[in-house]
């Protein structure tokens, strides 16, 4: 039988990733597309990319909603979710149920793949299918969709993918089961073309998210809170510097204790990021800036509301991120009460 994998959240990360894993044999990819579903019912996908050329890819099915993904009776070996995390939004594991078939004794299950921002973004999916394999996923990899159904790959593939272990209590037989199908699907990026895609284990993925977490904790309110800077604009100010500097040397002082694991010494360090940044004269903006132009809810618990929690509950604590934390959620909240109240007045 062949492999059978859900995307879910067609996006621009999603779709690229997708494209990659289809070119495997015997591989069934299939998607869940939102905003661009007619554009891909009809045309399938159009990749543009200068490391893998320009091709066309038509998914195995393509659905408009988590129901239609249910109706088709598919047991997926992998559903990958590449949508945006917003738990104060919305709980998004509660549409993979009925999607999810549970691993026990020989039986493999379905793994559930989050390719997602930020922190604590694992525990939803964990908490609701606790038979389940729970991989996590970090991607540097710059894609866009400036159109539907076209997906413009730009620069950058790397994806680091690790098992997630809720407590200390899971079975070894979970834990080798999960290991071995996170294997399995970062030799399918492998076999795709994805040649820096990274199996790693649970402490080593979520030190990247940590790792992650210290540069868009800095970049991304600051950016907002600045009115709209980009990042190199902020790295060449010498008191953003500092804040910058501050807050990335915050949470990555704090990461090892939490996770109980140092940072491998591969890991750039602040003054490296932020080296880097200034070498970048594109202008480029982080991606809570943009939503924030967009009016779209912004990623603030992933980002920063959870790593505070989680560092408060091993007992240390992050006052740079906090005063981040505080001040752009305020915002936001300030924001959405305009809102409210010039609706109110039509």
């Amino acid at each position: 039988m062949p492999l059978e994998i859900l995307f879910f959240g067609a996006g621009a990360i999603g779709a690229f990733y997708a494209s990659r894993v289809a070119v495997n044999p015997d591989t069934n990819v299939s998607v869940v597309c939102r905003s661009n579903y007619s554009a891909v019912v009809k045309h399938g996908f159009r990749i543009t990319s200068p490391q893998y050329g320009d091709y066309q890819w038509t998914p195995t099915r393509t659905f408009n909603s988590a129901e239609s993904a249910r109706q088709s009776g598919v047991r997926w070996d992998y559903v990958v979710v590449s949508t945006k995390a917003l738990p104060n939004v919305s709980d998004d594991s509660k549409l993979l149920e009925g999607l999810v078939s549970p691993g026990t004794g020989t039986a493999t299950g379905t793994a559930i793949v989050l390719i997602q921002n930020g922190l604590g973004v694992e525990q939803p999916y964990a908490r609701r299918f606790p038979h389940a394999s729970i991989l996590s996923a970090v991607t540097v990899a710059s894609a866009a969709q400036p159109s539907n159904g076209h997906i413009k790959h730009n620069r950058w593939t790397r994806i680091n993918i690790g098992p997630f272990f809720s407590d200390a209590d899971t079975s070894l037989e979970s834990k080798e089961r999960a290991t071995a199908q996170n294997r399995r699907l970062v030799q399918l990026l492998a076999k795709g073309g994805i040649k820096d895609a990274i199996a790693d284990t649970h402490e080593k993925l979520q030190l990247v998210r940590w790792h992650k977490i210290a540069i868009n904790a800095a970049f991304n309110p600051s950016a907002v809170l600045s009115g709209g800077s980009h990042n190199q604009a902020m790295a060449s100010d010498p008191e953003l510097y500092l804040h910058l500097k501050g807050v990335m040397d915050e949470v990555l002082t704090t990461a090892p204790r939490v996770v109980g694991t140092p940072f491998p010494p591969s890991f750039a360090s602040s003054d490296a990021i932020l080296r880097s940044t200034l070498r970048n004269k594109s202008g480029s903006k982080p991606s809570m800036l943009l939503d924030w132009e967009s009016g779209k809810p912004l990623e603030l618990e992933v980002i920063l509301g959870n790593p505070i929690r989680i560092a408060r509950e091993k007992g240390y604590e992050m006052p740079r991120l906090q005063s981040l934390y505080a001040l752009i959620k305020m915002k936001e909240t300030n924001r959405e009460a305009r809102e409210e109240k010039a609706k109110s007045k039509l």
